[in-house]
């Protein structure tokens, strides 16, 4: 039987936690300690009601190194924390003989990941990201069709239509979310693991264009080595399509390939358990595999906005 997994967790009190929790607790391991500046925490009851909660990151630094120093080492860190510590929390992770297991998006520039190869080969401890998309099973189906259609027509170029809705309130803007200097905006906040699969699947970038970048909504067109992706993003429900608010829903993600609907939007609440799973198993995805996604948000976020052309207009854009 494997030796029982000790995890910390830092960011306990957000959206995403949970699914930590019930990813470590599935996978078997344990929940030592955990950290948030915010103490709505109540959900670890439901986990591992006897894990160590702290509210301020000294304490939590310090108890960490003292169980360090005792022989009860954590053996990874979970965060899933602001977007803007990450790159910090992982070098905590790592500097305390740790792995780190970070939420998207892994940094914010690319730079970042260059810095953080180096904190791994000095300390020997890795870097894991949550891309889960990459082992939802629609998504591994879809990139299974493409590979054999390349096999066949090694030039073909996808036709790609992203569409990305998921309603936010006041309270967005009003959080570390609606700051682009803490989240990167809306492409790296809710769209990052959407960059990602896409060029999994499709190949590296080609070419970029940005058309739309507001606080609540972002569009743009991508050019990928074998496809051609329309791309739209938004936190706005105004944006829904009407069958979606006539329907009570308040999300609505598409993606289209040469036409076809993707379906993609079941499952999505258990790839952190299988992602923790891979992760486990000496499979993780590292640094590098992070790497293009990061790229391509990072120029979203500071190229210029330019008007669409016709053929590059995502039919979402209102401008």
């Amino acid at each position: 039987m494997d030796k029982v997994k000790n995890f910390a967790l830092i960011g306990a009190a957000g959206y995403i936690a949970p699914r930590h929790m019930k990813a470590i607790k599935e996978t078997g391991n344990h929940l030592v300690a955990a950290m948030d500046k915010n103490d709505s925490v109540g959900i670890i009851d439901s986990f591992f009601p006897e894990a160590d909660f702290f509210v301020e990151y000294e304490r939590f630094d310090r108890h960490i190194d003292l169980l360090k120093r005792k022989g009860e080492k954590i053996d990874y860190v979970a965060i899933a924390s602001p977007n803007y510590l990450h790159d910090s929390h992982i070098r905590f992770a790592l500097k305390n003989g740790a792995d780190a297991i970070c939420e998207k998006p892994l940094v914010l520039n690319p730079h970042n990941i260059d810095a953080l190869k180096e904190v791994e080969q000095e300390t020997g401890n890795k870097v894991y990201n949550i891309l889960q998309l990459r082992l939802h099973p629609s998504i591994i189906s879809l990139k299974e069709k493409v590979a054999k259609e390349l096999l066949r027509t090694p030039d073909k170029i996808f036709e790609i239509d992203l569409s990305y809705l998921t309603s936010r309130g006041h309270w967005y803007f009003t959080s570390w979310k609606g700051d682009d200097s803490k989240s990167g905006g809306i492409a790296t906040n809710i769209g990052v693991h959407f960059y990602d699969m896409l060029s999994w699947i499709f190949g590296s970038v080609k070419k970029s264009e940005v058309y739309v970048r507001e606080e609540n909504v972002s569009a743009g067109y991508l050019e990928l080595e074998n496809a051609r992706v329309k791309w739209f993003l938004s936190v706005d429900s105004s944006y829904l399509p009407e069958h979606i608010v006539a329907s009570g829903q308040r999300t609505y993600r598409s993606i289209t390939v040469d036409g076809d609907e993707i379906e993609f939007s079941g499952g999505f609440t258990d790839l952190h358990t299988a992602s923790y799973q891979h992760i486990l198993e000496g499979k993780g995805f590292g640094l590098e595999e992070a790497r293009s996604s990061i790229e391509i948000v990072s120029k979203i976020r500071t190229c210029e906005v330019i008007k669409p052309s016709a053929e590059t207009k995502h039919p979402f854009i209102r401008v």
